[in-house]
């Protein structure tokens, strides 16, 4: 396992890498009008700003900690055979950013064993970067974040993701039972902002019936660093195959589960 100085070396060096990365990837999308654009599978995406972005990572960090693995979303596992494993998204929200709708990110997040313990998304074109590192609270800019606390489902407000992975109908019945309880729902694009978003006390849960690990290990710290409750994402191979995401504040968790069953 990784001493303190081994997390705080490894926190140092991604904090960094992942602001290189989103700022390269802005420039990308300044001129999205040059890339190429590839289809992965139904509504699926990608471009040569994902892999640059990607690429200018998994360099780095192989480089300075050959040791570590490290799963990206376009690249598959690399590196070493440590327990640590570097979970990454180059491009969170590459259908807006191809778009030129500025609501994407780059997600970074540490898994060690069976434990989250550093998590990093950056949104480049607002500027904010949101940190956490195990048992020492979750920041946005620096500032501490907290989940929001509400209690009241009719005042609640709960992102939702959708994946063509799961059967449509698994959504609609989950809208069906959130506006039927009077809450309000948004989907904006972005898994890793959606998740961030909780954590910042922007929305009171988020929910998705199927996303992979590099869209949400590092939110998923946030959540829970922010004081908020998560589902055992890693449960029944998360980290390979994806899983559900139910992140919440502590309040409306136990709703947000039934609502979505």
């Amino acid at each position: 396992m990784l001493s303190a100085a081994d997390l705080e070396l490894r926190y140092a060096a991604a904090l960094g890498l992942t602001r290189e990365a989103g700022d390269k990837a802005a420039d990308f999308f300044r001129r999205r009008h040059e890339l190429v654009i590839e289809h992965k599978g139904v509504q699926d995406v990608v471009s040569i700003a994902d892999r640059a972005a990607e690429e200018h990572l998994v360099s780095a960090l192989r480089r300075l900690f050959p040791e570590d693995r490290i799963l990206g979303e376009e690249g598959g596992f690399q590196g070493g055979q440590g327990a640590a494993c570097w979970i990454i998204d180059p491009i969170d929200g590459t259908a807006n950013f191809l778009r030129g709708i500025p609501h994407w990110c780059v997600s970074v997040g540490l898994l060690v064993g069976d434990q989250l313990e550093i998590g990093l998304i950056y949104d480049p074109i607002v500027g904010e970067m949101f940190t956490a590192r195990r048992g020492h609270g979750a920041f946005v800019n620096g500032q501490p974040m907290r989940v929001t606390g509400q209690q009241d489902p009719q005042k609640a407000r709960f992102g939702i993701g959708f994946s063509f992975r799961r059967p449509h109908s698994e959504t609609l019945g989950a809208l069906d039972r959130i506006l039927a309880g009077k809450s309000e729902f948004g989907r904006m694009g972005s898994g890793s902002l959606g998740v961030a978003y909780v954590a910042a006390g922007r929305s009171d849960g988020f929910w998705e019936h199927h996303i992979n690990a590099w869209d949400v290990a590092a939110g998923l710290l946030l959540v829970t660093e922010a004081g908020g409750r998560v589902n055992d994402f890693f449960a029944n191979d998360g980290l390979h195959q994806g899983n559900e995401i139910i992140a919440a504040t502590p309040e409306l968790y136990d709703l947000l589960v039934k609502l979505t069953r």
